[in-house]
């Protein structure tokens, strides 16, 4: 994984001079990856970098070989697909054009390019990417293998919101282990793991693990799909006899009904498995083993699994060398073959591993042989502990975010009980953590042990260690900012905390009492983690979720997967405009963050459907239902909105829909559609203006902050009224001490509306305060990820990230890194920093699709210093606060002595540049 920390100038001068010898191509993807495997697309795309130490590098041409062989693709022969060279600017979502594909195999390619300085790159280094199972037939008649099978009529789906009603009588299931004896021949060649364990499994092969996953696979709709996941196991197989083992655990396909917490109760089935391994050898034979009727099963350790209520593990149960060789398996016995769901779909997204680990810092202890430990950070995640002490001793976890007057766990806001139990098996000293769930805290409570340097007069267990694992999805680092304001570093890092802690392989809301997929804070918060983080590929599997979970109707529900149906509360919960729209804004969003042209190909019926619904739900082109600005801040608890009138939320969003589907339409050449959602999109703007815009006093509906901010950053306003109506914005935070009103909806559109009007002065004034409520109140409170409330209030999530917006202006305002209007994964960037308040530094480096970007800038009283780097194969505008070009200096020489800056235009007292990839210095004297 490529590692973006804050860089100094230095480093970046020394990388580009080091490795900048003439003209190289670098970092090549298959489907946004480096050398992926179980790609199940047939025509997967292809993307790569360049290198030069050149300035204003464009390619101008390209040619891809792809071999199914390395041998072949050394002697430069594309056997599979030679594209020859084509004149082309494409260096990204290259479509694969050659023979079609074979399933679970795999392909070598390498690429090289021209540019436009008449130079030709070496080859690049060889990559691979090796295809999943395409087709059910691809399986080679491997079967879904379970211990037990659940009674059709036991079966919950969808789940019940909440425990249910008493008829629903306790259960607890076996959670079983699985395990597969076969042989190895001499002379392998590739080895590689197909497999799906439901809710969730952890694999190894001759007694180690396989991979370093957590929390596999991914969440989906069960009754509908399933993922699989692809493990390269070459390494861990050995001549002669192997074992595989798997363990199951229950995730979202059942939920225990104990009187445990749970936000809702399913019953899909009992745990199950379904496996491929196929062994390829040097002589080009293969040979495949196959989950089947041949297998064995037992109960394992592992007594206890719910994804909301914990999980607990009894080492006596423990059967030693069970996944090796030795093992005799006596009392085990065959496992039942089962249905499983209809479709499997390879698990491209992230998956799930272990990343920061925290130790206390510092210890309380309740009673006896009770303590809390705080390990001073708020996160996904699971505590481990290593302990000693008697065969049968008991050892409770009980994790919260917040504490008791008493110091004792607090779990009322996050669903309670959850707890975990260990169950000693006395043997020395033992170590053990969570396999099957997760929950969002700060602080353990754990009973039944004692600390090591504590008196132990009971005889209790012996507690030696306590940590915390985090766990999130494992996207690579896309970015990092920092500025000379400690309050925003600060901030930066509180939302980020809370983008870690809720992006596993759906983006949930908090890592404990909901876990739910959310979508209203995909698009919303999305457009601030895509600068943190590489999310193509989950959001990937968002647009499959959505596809999938989408009704006949063409309702697309307020949380997805839809494992609980949200019919309460009027049904809002689960049918909100504000929600369901992310089925057309994503896959646009996904087009322009990352050039995946795809993504709206394959999702264009969908946001058709979905405009369908929402057309058959207006009265007179007004949308009058939904959650509108969810969790505003008004004279009431926070919740529903009280700002913002009903209704002008939606409406926006169904004008913002119809636009994007007007684009998407032009775009995939369906100009007949184009034209009528332009006609359509036409009548919802005077129906909207009609409604909520008063002329008289120049504001929309109430005059909330959402309610104007929504309609100037959609485009409902006319052009001669804009600047009113963001006087009118700036007026109401002025005269409330420049604090916020706008919750989950409103708050992106406030910022953004702000920042284009050049009024990040408020902005910063709106977020420096820590006595109105906002990020710093929540600093000030204590918080250590961003929460739910703008007040910190400890009645609900303290891990929370749907109110993380700022995070995008940080990066495009601040450090001054955003794409260029009608740009496509940044081929085309702005550079435009915003001085504002006391800050004297700042600056980001962002990881774009084509290649590093990063802008650094100090500021003195008399002097701005403006370091960046442009990737190749783009270009930048770059502002610079000087009215005359003779006031800017470029790498310590006058501007107006350089050929490769073109000096475009003065605007409102700042001198706009173009320039090419490389890198540049600019200094501007200030008078």
């Amino acid at each position: 994984m490529r590692k973006l920390t804050t860089l100094s100038l230095l480093s970046l001068f020394i990388s580009v001079c080091t490795f900048g010898q003439g003209l190289m191509v670098e970092n090549l993807r298959c489907e946004f990856k480096r050398d992926p495997v179980g790609v199940d697309i047939k025509t997967p795309r292809l993307s790569w970098e360049i290198g030069s130490e050149q300035r204003n590098v464009l390619q101008t041409a390209y040619q891809v070989l792809v071999a199914d062989n390395p041998k072949a693709l050394s002697a430069n022969l594309g056997n599979v697909w030679d594209s020859k060279k084509l004149v082309s600017a494409a260096s990204i979502q290259v479509k694969y054009e050659g023979k079609a594909l074979l399933p679970a195999k795999s392909y070598f390619w390498k690429v090289r390019v021209w540019d436009n300085k008449r130079r030709v790159s070496a080859w690049s280094n060889v990559a691979s990417w090796q295809t999943g199972l395409f087709a059910a037939g691809d399986w080679k008649d491997a079967k879904w293998i379970a211990y037990e099978k659940l009674p059709d009529s036991e079966k919950i789906v969808p789940a019940i919101h909440g425990k249910g009603g008493k008829n629903l009588g306790p259960s607890n299931n076996v959670l079983p282990l699985f395990r597969k004896d076969f042989a190895v021949k001499a002379g392998v060649k590739r080895a590689t793991v197909f497999i799906s364990g439901l809710g969730h499994f952890e694999m190894s092969l001759n007694g180690r693990k396989t991979g370093d996953h957590f929390l596999d696979p991914g969440w989906t709709k069960y009754d509908k799909e399933a993922l699989y996941v692809t493990f390269d196991v070459t390494g861990q197989l050995k001549e002669g006899k192997n074992v595989i083992g798997v363990m199951l655990g229950n995730g979202f396909y059942y939920t225990p009904r104990d009187k445990r917490y749970r936000k809702l109760t399913s019953a899909f089935g009992y745990p199950k498995m379904i496996c491929r391994v196929l062994l390829e050898y040097q002589n080009g034979t293969t040979e495949n083993i196959l989950s089947d009727a041949t297998w064995e099963t037992s109960p394992g350790p592992v007594t206890y699994s719910s994804i909301y209520g914990g999980e607990d593990y009894d080492a006596g149960k423990e059967q030693t060398g069970w996944n090796t060789a030795a093992f005799n398996g006596k009392g085990w016995k065959p496992v039942i073959l089962t249905e499983g769901p209809p479709v499997l779909k390879s698990q491209t997204a992230d998956p799930l591993k272990t990343f920061e680990s925290f130790v206390p810092v510092d210890t309380m202890k309740i009673s006896g042989a009770s303590y809390v430990f705080d390990l001073g950070q708020n996160a996904s995640g699971i505590p481990e502990i290593t302990v000693q002490g008697k065969k049968g001793d008991t050892v409770r976890i009980t994790p919260a975010e917040l504490l008791n007057d008493d110091n004792t766990a607090n779990q009322k806001a996050t669903g309670k009980p959850v707890y975990y139990d260990y169950i000693l098996k006395g043997e020395g000293v033992e170590t053990w953590s969570p396999r099957f769930t997760y929950y969002g805290y700060r602080y353990l409570q754990i009973d039944g042990a004692v600390p090591q340097w504590m008196e132990n007069a009971a005889d209790k267990p012996v507690l030696k260690t306590v940590r915390g694992m985090h766990i999130r999805n494992a996207a690579e680092k896309a970015g990092e900012f920092t500025s000379s304001n400690d309050l925003f570093n600060r901030t930066r890092k509180l939302i980020d905390w809370a983008i870690r802690s809720n992006m596993v392989s759906v983006f949930t809301d908090c890592p404990h009492r909901e876990r739910l997929g959310w979508q209203e804070q995909v698009h919303l918060v999305g457009n601030s983690i895509r600068y943190n983080y590489n999310i193509a590929n989950l959001c990937r599997k968002v647009l499959s979720d959505l596809r999938t979970a989408q009704t006949p109707e063409g309702l697309i529900p307020g949380t997805v997967p839809e494992y609980t149906v949200m019919d309460f509360a009027g049904g809002v919960f689960r049918d909100s405009p504000e929600w369901g729209s992310n089925a057309i804004i994503l896959p646009w969003y996904l087009y322009e963050w990352y050039g995946d042209r795809e993504a709206l190909e394959s999702s264009y019926q969908m946001m058709q459907r979905y405009l369908e619904y929402l057309s058959s739900k207006a009265s007179g082109y007004i949308i009058s239902y939904g959650l509108s600005d969810w969790y505003d801040i008004g004279p009431q608890r926070s919740g529903f909105s009280q700002m913002t009138p009903m209704g002008l939320t939606a409406t926006a969003y169904y004008y913002y829909d119809l636009i994007i589907l007007q684009k998407a339409a032009l775009l995939l050449g369906k100009k007949a559609d184009a034209a009528k959602y332009a006609a359509l999109a036409s009548e919802v703007k005077l129906a909207f203006n009609k409604k909520f815009y008063d002329k008289e006093k120049k504001q929309y509906g109430s005059g909330s902050q959402t309610s104007n901010a929504m309609a100037v950053y959609m485009n409902l306003v006319d052009p001669e009224d804009k600047d009113a109506v963001v006087d009118n914005i700036v007026k109401d935070i002025r005269n409330r001490n420049n604090s916020l009103t706008a919750g989950d909806i409103g708050f992106r559109y406030l910022i953004q509306v702000l920042a284009d009007a050049g009024r990040s002065d408020v902005i910063y004034d709106m977020n420096s305060n820590t006595e109105v409520p906002g990020y710093g109140y929540q600093l000030a409170k204590g918080a250590t990820a961003l929460t739910e409330s703008w007040v910190a209030s400890p009645a609900v999530s303290n891990n929370h990230f749907m109110l993380g917006h700022i995070l995008e202006w940080f990066y495009s305002d601040l450090a001054g890194i955003r794409p260029a209007e009608n740009s496509v994964a940044f081929n085309r960037i702005v550079i435009h920093p915003e001085l504002v308040g006391d800050i004297t530094s700042g600056g980001a480096d962002h990881y774009s699709p084509y290649g590093l970007i990063s802008s650094r800038w100090t500021k003195t009283a008399n002097e701005f210093e403006l370091t960046i780097k442009i990737p190749v194969n783009t270009k930048a505008e770059v502002w610079l606060p000087a009215e005359q070009a003779s006031m800017i200096m470029e790498g310590g020489r006058p501007l107006t002595t350089s050929s490769e800056i073109l000096l475009k235009a003065v605007v409102k007292g700042k001198t706009v540049l173009e320039v090419g990839s490389g890198v540049y210095r600019f200094t501007v004297k200030i008078s």
